[in-house]
């Protein structure tokens, strides 16, 4: 993501020569002057601009894990981050002068506009005051006026009436600078009637639409697109009910339309599934957390298992780690200069690959858009499914990209309907995938990577029968039962060697359910083998 936005950067700076700005050194006061006395204006420039800026935040549960509320731990996370970010001054006085940004009218490039009202208040305020401090010195000044008492009272309550306007000002803007959101949110989570305040989530709900506001007019004055970047970790060591009003705050936050929010959630599903179902949030969808984090998630990535050299890596980097052997980096530093003045063999340069992969990103797409292709008849009808296939498909081709040293790499075509064959029957794909690996372990024949992966899950739909209880909630994630023939028997005939290329970089299939699958049959297979012996010495009882 760094890199991305250092390239988009770059680009930027080609195509419209504008610097982008931060609200740092003389920049802290352009932002203060542009907060009092201008309205920003989301013009037809600003819409093109393409670089963009990555807030990165990290939220832990865990370290929430004792509040109350763990969702509000989540919302003050984000506050006082984008308070430390930005700086406290800007923000408090956003909330005092700031205007939210509309779009512009027609098709007018000013950014910015006057508050010609505030000006004018102002202005105004400042006239009087000016005018009540002159009455006032010459009331207590010129000789012969002095004794007019009216004069003085006249000129101090214009005086006073002016300059308390103005301070009422400075103290809002003071009280915002001292009481941070984190603060507001954490002081009403700690009052003795939170249970039954009412407007508690009004409340809350209308400081991250300030927040919202606020990063619309940091954009225009950067001249870039500003994201948060919400990385959540350790929900899955939670209670159940604090995994619940995560997500119900993720939810929450992502319900706008242009919401600047992602978020990356990092969790072991296994474990979060059973923690929604036990839940009161999954009245209406059949008590399934499945069906819950399929309509949450927009992007699944499930981190495939480490192969061979990613856990020879993996060992290496953990003994780097150790004081004891820290002379292996230094030694490995001096190899790699060594071998940079050598010279190392060319490789693709990073362009070269992105161009290849945008290639084959748009070859995958026309496959899904043109209806004569037997793909487009598979796609789903829910648009959410919709775009977690097109969300995928770059992934997947650029992970196959990464890994196209390796002999017969699948084309564009075939990925793509490897993605939408896991998002439409991932229980029935992950029961053909764990068939299929039993079968390789026990019968590692070479002719058999050529059998067909509707072959193999034929053989074996009757054991995936007689699981269906304990699978039922993974089961009901399938579409047509019928169409899942159609598209592994005639349409797309994947071969066991097939699955096996594609098995490494499949992201949108919960690996999580390949795994219980796998030990639901290792224990059906033992109870077989352990009733087996019983049956026969009952039948068979020895003679006394």
């Amino acid at each position: 993501m760094r890199q991305e936005m250092a390239q988009r950067e770059e680009a930027e700076l080609r195509r419209s020569h504008q610097k982008p700005r931060s609200p740092e050194g003389w920049g802290l006061l352009l932002v203060l002057w542009y907060l009092a006395f201008y309205k920003p204006i989301i013009t037809e420039a600003h819409l093109r601009r393409k670089n963009i800026e990555f807030i990165f935040i990290r939220f832990s549960a865990w370290q929430y894990a004792g509040c109350d509320k763990l969702w509000a731990g989540l919302v003050t996370t984000l506050c006082d981050s984008i308070r430390h970010h930005f700086g406290a001054l800007p923000l408090s006085v956003y909330h005092v002068m700031g205007t939210r940004p509309r779009f512009a009218s027609g098709f007018s490039q000013k950014e910015w506009v006057l508050k010609t009202g505030t000006c004018l208040k102002l202005w105004g305020m400042l006239f009087v005051l000016s005018a009540g401090l002159s009455i006032l010195l010459v009331a207590l000044l010129v000789p012969g006026i002095k004794d007019h008492h009216a004069l003085k009272v006249v000129g101090s309550a214009v005086t006073s009436l002016s300059g308390s306007g103005l301070a009422l000002g400075a103290f809002s803007i003071l009280k915002n600078l001292l009481i941070s959101e984190k603060q507001k949110i954490e002081r009403l989570t700690n009052s003795e009637k939170f249970t039954s305040q009412l407007g508690f989530m009004s409340k809350v709900r209308n400081e991250v639409e300030v927040l919202v506001d606020y990063l619309s007019f940091m954009e225009i004055f950067e001249r870039r697109r500003l994201r948060v970047v919400l990385e959540i970790t350790s929900l899955d060591i939670c209670y159940p009910e604090k995994v619940a009003g995560v997500l119900n705050a993720m939810n929450t936050l992502l319900s706008e339309a242009n919401t600047p929010f992602i978020f990356i959630l990092a969790v072991d599903p296994s474990v979060i599934v059973p923690c929604l179902e036990q839940t009161g949030c999954m009245k209406g969808l059949a008590d399934n957390g499945y069906l819950y984090l399929n309509r949450t998630v927009t992007l699944p990535f499930s981190i495939p298992e480490m192969g061979a050299r990613s856990r020879l890596r993996f060992l290496e980097a953990a003994i780097q780690t150790r004081e004891d052997l820290m002379y292996r980096i230094i030694t490995g530093n001096v190899e790699r200069r060594r071998a940079k003045c050598r010279g190392a063999p060319a490789v693709p340069s990073r362009r070269e690959a992105d161009a290849e992969a945008v290639r084959c990103i748009h070859e995958a797409f026309r496959c899904l858009h043109d209806s004569a292709d037997p793909l487009a008849r598979y796609l789903p009808t829910s648009g959410a499914h919709v775009r977690r296939i097109v969300n995928t498909i770059p992934v997947t081709l650029r992970l196959l990209l990464h890994r196209a040293g390796t002999p017969g790499t699948p084309s564009p075509r075939a990925a793509a309907a490897w993605v939408v064959l896991a998002d439409q029957w991932p229980c029935r794909l992950s029961w053909a995938l764990q068939c299929l690996e039993d079968a390789w372990q026990s019968r590692p024949s070479p002719d058999f990577g050529a059998r067909s992966l509707w072959s193999i899950f034929q053989e074996t739909v009757g054991e995936l029968s007689s699981l269906r209880q304990p699978l039922h909630n993974v089961l009901s994630l399938d579409g047509d039962p019928e169409l899942f023939q159609t598209f592994l028997a005639s349409d797309f005939p994947f071969t066991a060697r097939d699955a096996r290329a594609f098995l490494g970089v499949t992201v949108n299939l919960d690996h999580s359910i390949r795994h219980k699958m796998g030990l639901l049959r290792g224990v059906n297979r033992l109870q077989k083998a352990t009733a087996t012996p019983v049956s026969r010495s009952v039948q068979c009882p020895h003679p006394e």
